[in-house]
C-alpha cells in the first residue's frame, strides 16, 4: 500500500459549490476510483487549501491514474469541480493537484 498526499488551491467563491459536489459524489466517480486500486481517500480543506489523502493498493500509480482520467463519468466530475480549484504556485508546469512529501508516518502500534 502506498500514502498519497496532494494539495490544490479552493476558489474562494466556488467554497459552496466544491462542498455540495463533494456531499453528494457520483457513486461511478467512486466506482471509478476503486477500480483505479485507490481507497480510503479523503479531501480536507484550511485557509483555502484542499489537502488530499489516498492510499494506493495497486502495482502501477500511473497506469491506473491515466485509465481514470480516461473514464469518460470522471471527466464529467472534474468539468465541475476543476472550476473551483487553481494549481498551488509551487505546482510544476502542466500540474493540477500538487504532490507533497511524506514527512512522518507513525504505522501503528
Amino acid at each position: 500500500m502506498r500514502r498519497v498526499a496532494t494539495v490544490i488551491r479552493l476558489r474562494p467563491e466556488k467554497e459552496e459549490e466544491y462542498r455540495a459536489l463533494h456531499a453528494a459524489v457520483w457513486p461511478d466517480v467512486l466506482a471509478a476510483l476503486h477500480r483505479a486500486h485507490i481507497g480510503n481517500y479523503s479531501i480536507f480543506l484550511r485557509d483555502g487549501l484542499l489537502f488530499s489523502y489516498y492510499e494506493y493498493d495497486g502495482d502501477d500509480l500511473a497506469a491506473d491514474l491515466a485509465r481514470l482520467a480516461e473514464d469518460e463519468t470522471t471527466r464529467r466530475w472534474w468539468l465541475l469541480t476543476d472550476p473551483c480549484q487553481q494549481p498551488v504556485e509551487s505546482a510544476a508546469e502542466g500540474e493540477w493537484w500538487a504532490p507533497m512529501e511524506e514527512v512522518f508516518h507513525d504505522g501503528g502500534s
